[in-house]
């Protein structure tokens, strides 16, 4: 029951524009799509489909490949002011939403992508499709989106290379007791 509440509370979150967005613009389908990739990988391991990880380790690596890609994505979009190319304002450069969705469908790749390649090409091109999107709605520039499914597939490629490296180790254990999340680390 846990992990069907974890997941509707993750779907939510990403289909439900909050206030700001509404009064700017209006929703479009790349405003959902953008996180189509990354839900696909809790509703996959729902379906028994995902990776034999435990929930709150695929939790916490999903989440953390979307806290480095948006932390990055925020920093750059603050620094470069780059105009839209539909004038509405200086945050163009790099594109959130192909962030989001390269993230999501690098993860959906490191999760169930051995077992199922398919599943990996589809996540792909969902990201592909909600890039080539914000180009076709000038919301932005061909640069601006591939910036974003840069850092958006490095985010995702460095969270799990940091899995793979720190957390394999004997030195690091991980609990979640489902309220918290408690990390040990021993120094050798």
């Amino acid at each position: 029951m846990k992990h069907a509440l974890l997941l509707l509370a993750f779907l939510i979150a990403g289909v439900i524009p909050n206030q700001a967005q509404t009064e700017t613009r209006s929703s479009t389908i790349d405003d959902v799509a953008q996180h189509l990739p990354m839900a696909s990988v809790f509703v996959l391991k729902a379906c028994g489909m995902g990776s034999n990880e435990a929930w709150a380790s695929t939790l916490a690596t999903c989440a953390a490949t979307y806290l480095i890609g948006t932390g990055t994505t925020w920093a750059l979009k603050q620094t470069t002011n780059e105009l839209r190319p539909d004038g509405s304002d200086r945050h163009s450069l790099p594109s959130g939403h192909a962030m989001y969705a390269f993230a999501g469908a690098t993860a959906l790749r490191h999760e169930c992508g051995k077992k199922y390649p398919w599943i990996a090409v589809a996540g792909y091109s969902v990201a592909t499709l909600v890039a080539a999107d914000r180009v076709r709605l000038r919301r932005h520039y061909t640069h601006d989106v591939i910036c974003g499914a840069a850092i958006g597939a490095l985010s995702g490629e460095l969270t799990y290379y940091i899995k793979r490296r720190l957390l394999r180790s004997k030195n690091v254990d991980i609990a979640f007791t489902g309220q918290t999340l408690n990390v040990r680390c021993t120094i050798p």
